[in-house]
């Protein structure tokens, strides 16, 4: 799906503004999606932030109590991408709906990006300083 860059290429990148050239800006949750969004946006790989909320529970009447939101939907690829910075041991609660979501509604694709591969992504296209953003545990405290 995307391609290695030319390190000459990744400013380039990393001064692009979030948001498909047709879509208006998006306030992302963490800065790790922006960056996200800018390789996709490089790569003019179409992509929807948030645009779905799945039901996991319910109660007894029927009310949702638990929902999950993919991060990122790519219509071309028909597939969802959610992005975690948390470290491994804080990661369960998510594998726990990720889990959910494929026994609910095994028709849709989603992807994981843990914090190393989010982190293995940015150092391969050339944005370091956006890989040391992630970098330790403060980082993996925060809410992505």
């Amino acid at each position: 799906m995307l391609q290695e860059l030319d390190n000459s290429l990744s400013p380039q990148i990393s001064t692009l503004d979030s948001g498909s050239t047709d879509q208006k800006k998006s306030q992302f949750v963490h800065e790790a999606e922006a960056t996200f969004a800018r390789i996709l946006d490089y790569y003019g790989i179409t992509w929807e932030y948030e645009p779905r909320t799945f039901p996991l529970e319910w109660d007894e009447s029927g009310n949702v109590t638990e929902a999950f939101a993919p991060d990122f939907y790519l219509p071309d690829q028909k597939l969802y991408v959610e992005l975690t910075t948390l470290r491994p041991q804080l990661t369960t609660r998510k594998n726990r709906k990720l889990r959910r979501m494929k026994e609910l509604y095994p028709d849709i694709n989603i992807k994981l990006f843990k914090r190393a591969d989010l982190r293995s992504l940015m150092v391969k296209y050339g944005l370091d300083h956006e890989a040391n953003k992630i970098a330790g545990s403060e980082a993996q405290n925060e809410g992505a």
